[in-house]
């Protein structure tokens, strides 16, 4: 077999679910999608696929075929990644991935390493998924909880984010603070919705009951802006709150909630000199992040 176009089709068909599917993501018609498949199953003698009326579905000898497919894809765009970040200069693109929390710190930053040096383009990635950086999928990051452990990357300790117990006016008016733990049961909360490794989501989920974390997201902006709506108490970075004046401090800060921020880089492409340029950088202009 040594057509890997019709191989590639195909693993695109199977991930979307539908030819036409298949066909955006590759940029070609959708008859080149059904001639690929067509010849594909022609040379292999098998069937890959269940015909019917809502898409395609691979069939077990398809998975099998589709799973080599998937690794040689990865490994491409891995390959892809490395070969983007070591370049002599500072220029190309640069992807930095960090939680959605950090953007207010970040956003500024970054656009200062792009001013500094304008022939890099900036691509900055926020959220909860894990970008791969094994895979390329970006040149830096920025992760909470505990130190990353996966093989290949480089760790290293970045600075501490601080966390603070917070409600509006607006709930504290309807009803009021807690006198202490013990009283939490009595209020509202705002929280992570799946089982977070954050020190102040841990420490959420051990000291308030389940039926009173009533308001619940997998975005952490979403849930500030939640808290700021007067939906419950809920974690708040200590750093923002001074810009957010209708917040008030439910507890004093404890030092468990807060959480070790890790700058980690994939070993292939940590000495590049693009990579060095902006972790340098984020070093020294970070000195100051009063978190």
């Amino acid at each position: 077999m040594n057509n890997w176009d019709e191989i590639k089709t195909a693993y695109q068909v199977a991930r979307m679910g539908t030819v036409s599917g298949a066909a955006e993501v590759l940029g070609v018609h959708h008859a080149t999608v059904i001639r690929h498949i067509d010849a594909l199953e022609g040379q292999l003698g098998v069937k890959l696929f269940q015909r019917h009326a809502r898409g395609y579905t691979a069939t077990e000898v398809g998975d099998d075929l589709f799973r080599v497919a998937q690794a040689t894809d990865d490994q491409f765009n891995q390959l892809v990644g490395r070969i983007k970040g070591r370049g002599t200069d500072v220029s190309g693109e640069l992807v930095v991935t960090s939680l959605v929390s950090l953007a207010p710190r970040m956003a500024p930053l970054l656009v200062a390493f792009q001013q500094a040096h304008p022939d890099v383009l900036i691509r900055y990635l926020t959220g909860e998924r894990l970008f791969r950086l094994e895979y390329g999928e970006a040149h830096v990051a920025i992760r909470a909880g505990n130190a990353p452990d996966q093989p290949d990357n480089v760790v290293q300790p970045f600075v501490r984010q601080r966390m603070g117990l917070y409600a509006s006016k607006d709930y504290v008016e309807r009803n009021g603070v807690p006198k202490d733990v013990a009283d939490c049961a009595k209020h509202r909360f705002v929280g992570h919705d799946d089982d977070s490794r954050a020190p102040f989501n841990k420490w959420l989920r051990e000291k308030v009951p389940e039926v009173a974390l009533t308001f619940r997201s997998t975005d952490g902006r979403a849930l500030e802006q939640a808290i700021r709506a007067g939906a419950g108490i809920g974690f708040f970075p200590v750093s923002d709150a001074p810009a957010n004046p209708d917040l008030i401090e439910v507890f004093p800060h404890q030092e468990e909630w807060s959480a070790p921020l890790w700058l980690v880089t994939h070993v292939d492409l940590h000495r590049t000199t693009k990579v060095q340029a902006f972790v340098n950088f984020l070093k020294e202009h970070s000195k100051d992040w009063d978190m």
